[in-house]
């Protein structure tokens, strides 16, 4: 039995010998969820980092228009995916998400605020590890520029990120490093949060820098495995080519002495 770590990490898709049309809705809806998806980040910024009301009010309108988007993707492929009980044990964190999604909102008021974005937190890194999980072609030799990429754009939001969660950070320079220092779980210990919102975000950091690290571990160790593939087969293919002219040799030797007047035998005068 082959262990699939998107199952149990609750990312299957859609399971065996289903129906066509529930392969090619989830195809369809790839890469809008993770668009959907990437708009958790200034959500999140919008409803813990800003001071202005008007900022909020906008990050919580993303919050529900993630949350609606969510719960439609989950019905839409419940609804053309025969194996239905099947697909919610495949595909738990996504019901994970809009149970989360949904509670973290309904408390989001004074009494219940602190919860609320411990929750909050807690969904963004569901959305984020949904994502890392969806790409499933960066684990692949040529996938390093994508990482390097995806690497960056991470840095960059989280110094932004802290630079507004946490008092102690003067400028967007020691935000930047400060997320970098905590993204790779170095600690140098020249800053470090010190709210219980830059110490969730520093606590999301991290997971994210493990997820990070550990693809650009195998998108390496996939380059030497594929170079070594590519040797191995060059060799291979060389192989063949001898052995095939060597075969065509011994057949043309065999036609020549098979024809009229030749024999498989050599006669006695001629050994």
């Amino acid at each position: 039995m082959i262990f699939d770590i998107h199952r149990w990490f609750g990312m299957g898709g859609v399971p065996a010998h289903d129906s066509a049309r529930a392969y090619l809705w989830e195809k369809r809806l790839h890469r809008i969820m993770i668009g959907v998806a990437l708009l958790s980040i200034p959500a999140f910024l919008f409803e813990t980092a800003a001071t202005d009301e008007m900022f909020r009010k906008f990050g919580l309108s993303l919050d529900l228009f993630i949350l609606v988007a969510f719960s439609a993707e989950l019905l839409w492929m419940l609804h053309v995916t025969h194996q239905r009980i099947h697909y919610l044990a495949r595909n738990w964190l996504s019901v994970l998400i809009v149970i989360g999604a949904a509670v973290s909102m309904a408390g989001w008021h004074e009494e219940w605020i602190t919860l609320a974005r411990l929750l909050r937190v807690t969904v963004v890194v569901l959305i984020l590890l949904r994502i890392l999980g969806s790409l499933r072609n960066l684990f692949s030799p040529t996938a390093m520029p994508y990482l390097l990429g995806l690497g960056m754009v991470t840095m960059a939001l989280a110094g932004v990120g802290f630079y507004f969660l946490e008092p102690t950070i003067d400028s967007y320079g020691d935000g930047l490093w400060l997320a970098f220092t905590s993204a790779t779980t170095v600690g140098y210990g020249d800053f470090y949060p010190t709210t219980t919102m830059s110490r969730l975000f520093a606590m999301a950091m991290v997971l994210l820098g493990y997820a990070i690290m550990s693809m650009v571990t195998a998108s390496i160790a996939a380059f030497f495995i594929g170079e070594d593939e590519k040797r191995l087969r060059r060799e291979m293919h060389h192989d063949i080519k001898i052995l095939r002219e060597e075969v065509s040799q011994l057949k043309a030797e065999l036609i020549k002495r098979n024809e009229p007047g030749e024999s498989l035998v050599d006669s006695p005068s001629e050994r």
